[in-house]
């Protein structure tokens, strides 16, 4: 049995505190308007959004989510923040390991993976980001460089542990590009990383992992990329900026 969507919002960086509670208003009364909502809507605003979202969340099925967190629980790490800072806003999720923070911020799997160890030693839920660029997409490389990533990014975290952290498969290449993976596509990709969790936790009851996708999703391709049983949910970007498509994106996951 396939385990529960995750449809996560990533607002990247946009929306202020007035965007954003504007937002949590309208997403707050969708949920409580809609009973037989089947899945998990998971909300990434930026930093200074957390703490307004989750007032206006909280008490709702909806979760909270960060963009992004440091390795460390504390010290002299200017512009960082902490997995408990988290927390004391509300957030149960973290995004790990985005595409953006790998290619414009220069994490490395080996910084990847501190996260995720330090994260789930939090107990917060790691939505781990994997992906190929367009070059390697082109050159064949997608599952090599995805086994890599899972490897690297993976080290140290146990069978148990597995069952708190989300996969999300983001194609670099279909990132705000307007293109995105063919469902088939997609899937061949969920199934190859399913295969890979399975031999590195040597454990081949994975039902509760779920692995979702990241590249340019939208209102008119989510209906169509949810019919794959191997697709657990989305990580959504600039949709997910618009509450009237988000929302669409959500009732298509159910």
């Amino acid at each position: 049995m396939s385990p529960k969507r995750l449809i996560a919002a990533n607002w990247k960086m946009n929306k202020g505190l007035v965007e954003s509670q504007k937002f949590a208003d309208e997403i707050r009364a969708f949920a409580e308007n809609s009973k037989n909502i089947n899945c998990e809507i998971v909300i990434c605003p930026p930093f200074t959004s957390l703490d307004a979202i989750h007032r206006k969340i909280e008490g709702t099925q909806i979760k909270l989510g960060a963009q992004n967190v440091h390795y460390d629980s504390c010290g002299a790490y200017t512009g960082e923040i902490s997995c408990s800072m988290l927390k004391s806003c509300g957030c149960e999720y973290v995004i790990i390991g985005h595409s953006e923070r790998r290619l414009l911020f220069h994490e490395t799997n080996e910084l990847v993976n501190k996260k995720v160890l330090k994260a789930l030693d939090e107990k917060l839920f790691p939505i781990l980001c994997v992906g190929e660029t367009l070059e390697e997409h082109q050159d064949h490389l997608t599952e090599a460089i995805i086994e890599e990533q899972l490897k690297t990014c993976l080290k140290h975290v146990s069978a148990e542990q597995m069952g708190r952290i989300v996969i999300a498969y983001e194609p670099v290449w279909a990132i705000g590009t307007g293109k995105n993976a063919t469902p088939h596509q997609a899937e061949s990709v969920h199934n190859f990383i399913r295969k890979k969790i399975r031999k590195i936790t040597n454990e081949e009851n994975d039902s509760s992992i779920r692995i979702i996708y990241g590249g340019s999703v939208k209102p008119s391709n989510a209906k169509e990329l949810f019919s794959s049983q191997s697709i657990n949910g989305a990580l959504v970007g600039g949709a997910s900026l618009d509450e009237k498509s988000f929302i669409e994106i959500v009732n298509s996951a159910f």
